[in-house]
């Protein structure tokens, strides 16, 4: 289905073309000034020139042409040159019928689709979520979902931190409190036990511990170290005590991704990168990329036009260890051998530009990656309290993940156990809808790349550009339409009908964006253009609801016509709000 301002555009291109004019001057935009006019033609402005012909006369000309056509209820030509253009209410009625009929609501999916990989998330095994790892799942999630949503194949992965010094100081640490423990014994020849020799809670306090220790002891450091070597070149018992970690940590991190209603298609880490590295290195050496620097194995990816120094991308240690450049090249690799993917899009905080910048050149410029493969980074800003600093607990350390989720959850039950028109159950469940609506809402609704304040208290408000609000609106269609299916009658053989106010006139003009929209979110991969389009929906919505006497309507058509404008509100704030990765309750 065309989007409706390619068919008004259409429309107006056409009759500059008839009143002999080039068809680039017909482009229409939404209005910048909505008391005059719905849609706006600026495009005789720009051909008064070429044509060497006053503005006016142009959008004269082209509105005479216009003049009596079906898709407008009024087109004016307005000093010095503009087209105010007002549509028909038959011609938006009949567009949203053709809308409610379509199972995507007039979204058609790409023509091209391409196979994409998501990476975010970005956790570490054997340490906990926190806050600093709620952009890059909620942000990665929506990404995700509206790339799919119009049809794009599209993968996501968790790329864990898995195969790096942690894993060296969590075995040494455990090496210390339990010697006993079979894994440290070389000679050991039989089967490791199936059952991890810790908890989770024990091994989020075992690394901490480690670390310290290791800041304070070289000698621990140095253990750590070697620990970590013999772990990667494959000891036996280190590497099943690595997959206990890998275990153990998965399960607690599934559990609270979970929780974001957030969720990967691969589990894949660092560790998964680390066979291709001695050979990816190698290939770059052979092929004259890479050098040795100082010690490192290293390669150029300067480039004349940069405004400021590029480092060169350092591919090996000069002990031969590798980085965060080395695994994301190696992952890099496996991921063209296994997905052949046209796009990869990486989720991190932006201050990372400058890794994958030179990340992305190196894979170009050695030849990891295609010419037509796309390598996106979307860099995003920082999560801040109220006081402008990135966010902490009272006690100024870096939040849980788990704990903030939940206590925003217990602000919700609180909240809806007041109107006691719920039982405790039905409470509990929606209080955790409501909540990851302000979550991620909160997060979503600004540009990815801005910081913004994370201000519990706003995001959990009922009013205003809110997740809540939002919900609130989905649960008020619903409860109006349930209760006009209690009455007996059903909107089933009736459709939308034209507008009867300038109130839902406005609400079917909101509707008819939902392809435009969604469409432009996805190529630009802008979860925030969502945001902004449902709370102008809801908003809408809303006015049209305080305006219109819905349930009292005399006139069975016209209340039915109603229904069925407002069921589709209900299904396009729906589809959004999924795409979105949340969902809205039956009632609040």
């Amino acid at each position: 289905m065309k989007k409706l301002l390619d068919n008004i555009t259409a429309e107006v291109t056409k009759a500059f073309v008839e009143a002999g004019y080039e068809e680039k001057f017909g482009k229409v935009t939404l209005s910048n000034r909505p008391d005059l006019c719905e849609f706006q033609c600026n495009g005789a402005m720009a051909a008064a020139k070429q044509y060497k012909k006053a503005p006016f006369m142009i959008a004269d000309d082209v509105a005479a042409r216009l003049q009596g056509q079906e898709m407008f209820a009024s087109v004016e030509s307005v000093k010095p040159g503009f087209l105010n253009l007002k549509l028909s209410e038959e011609y938006l009625a009949e567009y949203l019928r053709e809308m409610q009929a379509d199972e995507r609501y007039g979204c058609e999916k790409t023509a091209e689709p391409k196979t994409i990989i998501v990476d975010y998330g970005g956790a570490n095994v054997a340490k906990p979520l926190h806050v600093g790892h709620l952009r890059s799942a909620v942000i990665g999630e929506s990404v995700k979902r509206m790339s799919r949503y119009i049809g794009h194949n599209v993968i996501g992965d968790v790329h864990l931190g898995d195969w790096g010094l942690q894993m060296g100081l969590i075995i040494t640490e455990l090496h210390e409190r339990k010697p006993e423990l079979v894994y440290f014994d070389e000679a050991y020849e039989g089967e490791y036990p199936e059952e991890a020799p810790f908890t989770i809670s024990e091994l989020e306090e075992i690394y901490p511990t480690a670390s310290g220790k290791s800041k304070e002891d070289a000698a621990y450091k140095e253990a750590a170290m070697q620990a970590t070597f013999e772990l990667q070149k494959g000891r036996r018992g280190y590497i099943a005590l690595w997959k206990h970690i890998l275990s153990v940590s998965i399960a607690d991190l599934k559990k609270n991704y979970d929780s974001l209603n957030v969720s990967f298609d691969l589990w894949k880490g660092e560790s998964d990168a680390d066979p291709y590295i001695a050979p990816m290195a190698e290939q770059m050496k052979k092929d004259g990329f890479a050098y040795m620097s100082e010690g490192a194995l290293v390669v150029d990816v300067s480039e004349e036009r940069d405004a400021k120094e590029i480092p060169p991308c350092m591919i090996l240690k000069s002990d031969g260890a590798s980085l965060y450049t080395t695994t994301d090249l190696a992952t890099i690799v496996w991921r063209m051998k296994d997905y052949h993917p046209d796009q990869m899009v990486y989720l991190a905080d932006k201050r990372q530009e400058l890794h994958f910048v030179q990340v992305f050149r190196c894979a170009k410029k050695t030849g990891l990656v295609d010419d037509s493969t796309e390598l996106k980074f979307i860099g995003f800003g920082t999560m801040n309290g109220k006081d402008g600093k990135p966010f902490k607990t009272r006690e100024g350390g870096v939040m849980r993940l788990e704990k903030l989720v939940g206590d925003i959850q217990n602000e919700m039950y609180q909240k809806i156990s007041e109107n006691d028109t719920m039982e405790k159950e039905d409470a509990e469940k929606t209080a955790k809808q409501v909540a990851l609506s302000a979550i991620k809402y909160g997060d979503l609704s600004n540009q990815a790349s801005k910081d913004y304040i994370f201000d519990i208290d706003r995001f959990i408000s009922f009013e205003g550009n809110t997740g809540p609000y939002i919900l609130y609106t989905i649960v008020r269609i619903k409860s109006i339409l349930k209760k006009y299916a209690q009455s007996g009658k059903s909107a089933a053989d009736y459709t939308i009908q034209a507008a009867h106010s300038a109130s839902e006139k406005n609400l079917m003009l909101e509707l008819a964006r939902f392809n435009e929209v969604m469409t432009n979110a996805a190529e630009e991969l802008a979860p925030h253009k969502i945001c902004a389009y449902i709370y102008s929906l809801a908003n809408a919505l809303n006015h049209f609801y305080h305006e219109t006497k819905i349930m009292v309507e005399e006139d069975a058509a016209v209340q039915a016509g109603y229904i069925r404008l407002l069921e589709l509100t209900r299904d396009v704030l729906e589809t959004c709000i999924d795409v979105l990765g949340f969902d809205a309750p039956e009632k609040m």
